[in-house]
């Protein structure tokens, strides 16, 4: 959900709010997912207001009072969970009105102001965070379905390469969830996930923490499934102006959380690199120059 079904009502009210109803309008405004999956009280907190404010705000709009808010974006997302039909039509729209040139512009754009939240000390500690538990762990169970394949792929290959025990959860055959059976509270599952949800990549995360796996959460908002049963969560942004969500900024995390972990391990994760550069090596498996043209 890009936009939030009061948007038009809110910026049309917008100049006759006081500070405080700004910064709530503000924050509805910025964050419309959250609108529907957050409290009200934490809404407050996070848009820097009382919650009351929140309240008064509703009723400036012309409403009976904040649910009536949050119930009207909640609608709007469980319509826009799974509507790439409807978002490629408005793509399309967009794209004709602007041109192919605007359309990219505007998602390398988004993309690089993505990359610059994740920039955010929070996060930064957060990373830090996560790299150690997983430079401590006995195993790392990396899983993502879908869209989120590619990031948990990604962080399952750099790991493997500095020598962590790393196993991906894939569904080839079926049998992804079944390197589970000896998972304890020694491992870590590291799981990506963001809007719409695989059902699957939930089941199996609970699965693993019922038997006592911490999970790390790699999705998109602090209420997601997955971030109701993660020990930690690094929240990524992923809309987009395409009809698809934007998958970079998870894609860039498991490229850092690869490198912290690589980097910690020190001379375990060197002796692990050299193995493979000797492979490497010996099975000619990368060319040593680029190639000329005729």
């Amino acid at each position: 959900m890009q936009t939030g079904p009061l948007t038009d009502t809110i910026v049309q009210a917008f100049d006759t709010m006081s500070e405080q109803l700004q910064a709530a309008a503000r924050y509805i405004l910025d964050q419309p997912r959250d609108v529907a999956l957050l409290s009200m009280r934490e809404q407050a907190r996070q848009a820097g207001v009382q919650p009351a404010t929140m309240t008064r705000l509703a009723k400036h709009l012309g409403l009976a009072g904040y649910e009536d808010i949050r119930q009207q974006y909640a609608d709007a997302m469980r319509g826009d969970v799974t509507g790439f039909a409807s978002r490629v039509g408005t793509q399309a729209k967009n794209q004709r009105l602007k041109g192919d040139h605007a359309l990219a512009a505007d998602m390398l754009g988004g993309i690089a102001a993505q990359l610059g939240q994740l920039l955010q000390p929070a996060t930064l500690d957060t990373l830090v965070e996560v790299a150690e538990r997983l430079g401590a762990a006995r195993r790392i169970y990396c899983l993502g379905l879908r869209s989120s394949h590619s990031p948990a792929w990604h962080l399952h290959y750099i790991l493997s390469l500095a020598g962590k025990h790393s196993i991906m959860l894939d569904a080839v055959g079926g049998i992804g969830a079944d390197a589970l059976g000896s998972a304890t509270a020694d491992d870590v599952m590291v799981a990506v996930s963001v809007l719409p949800y695989t059902r699957q990549t939930i089941e199996i995360a609970d699965y693993a923490g019922e038997a006592g796996v911490p999970l790390v959460a790699i999705t998109d908002s602090p209420v997601a499934p997955l971030a109701q049963l993660a020990a930690c969560t690094v929240v990524v942004p992923t809309e987009s102006p395409s009809f698809l969500h934007a998958m970079s900024p998870a894609f860039v995390v498991a490229e850092v959380l690869g490198a912290l972990v690589a980097g910690q391990a020190g001379d375990a994760a060197s002796a692990a690199l050299a193995s493979v550069d000797r492979q490497s090596a010996a099975l000619n498996t990368h060319l040593k120059t680029r190639m000329k043209r005729p």
